[in-house]
C-alpha cells in the first residue's frame, strides 16, 4: 500500500522525521525499547499493521522494559495535571466520591507497596468502582501474575493511544 493510499493518520505518523516518531511514540508508551521497535518497523501500510507491531514488541519486553513503560503512568486517581490523556483515559475516576478516592489512594499504596509499582488498569471507559475492584482483586496475585496482568493492561493501554495517535482528524 502506498502513502497515498495509506489512512492520513498513519501516513502522518509514517512521514514524521524520526525524533519526532520517537516523541509521539514515547507518548505512547514510556518503554524506548518498545518505541524503537516500532520506528524500525515503519513505514506501517495499516493501522492493523502497527498495532500487530506493538503487541509484538509488547510480548519481548524485559521486567525492566516494563518497569520503564509504567514508569510512564501516573496511580488511577491521580492524572498527571496538565496531562489530558491521563485525565480522559482515568475519567471514571472525576466523579467518584470522596470516599471511593480516599479508597483507591489506600489499595494503590498497597499494592504499589506489594509489587514495587503502580497499579495500571487500562482505565478507559472504566468507572471508579470497576477499578477499584480490580486492584482488589490483583492485590492477591502472585508477582509473576502481576507482572503478566500488567503486560496485557499496557498492550490495551497502547492500542488505545496508538489509535488516538494516527487518526484522520489530527492536524
Amino acid at each position: 500500500m502506498t502513502s497515498s493510499t495509506t489512512p492520513g493518520g498513519l501516513a502522518r505518523f509514517n512521514s514524521l522525521e524520526e525524533h519526532a516518531a520517537s516523541a509521539a511514540l514515547h507518548e505512547v508508551c514510556a518503554s524506548s525499547v518498545w518505541g524503537s521497535a516500532l520506528l524500525a518497523g515503519r513505514p506501517y501500510a495499516t493501522a492493523a499493521g502497527l498495532f500487530a507491531a506493538s503487541d509484538a514488541a509488547m510480548a519481548q519486553l524485559t521486567t525492566a522494559d516494563l518497569e520503564e513503560a509504567m514508569a510512564g503512568h501516573p496511580p488511577i486517581g491521580r492524572p498527571k495535571p496538565g496531562d489530558p490523556t491521563s485525565s480522559r483515559e482515568q475519567r471514571g475516576m472525576a466523579g467518584a466520591s470522596d470516599d471511593l478516592k480516599a479508597e483507591m489512594l489506600e489499595l494503590n499504596l498497597a499494592y504499589q507497596e506489594k509489587f514495587g509499582h503502580v497499579f495500571l488498569i487500562c482505565a478507559t471507559g472504566r468507572t471508579g468502582e470497576q477499578m477499584r475492584d480490580a486492584v482488589k482483586e490483583r492485590i492477591g496475585n502472585t508477582p509473576e501474575q502481576e507482572g503478566e496482568n500488567v503486560r496485557a493492561e499496557l498492550g490495551k493501554i497502547n492500542r488505545i493511544r496508538l489509535g488516538h495517535l494516527v487518526q484522520e482528524d489530527q492536524a
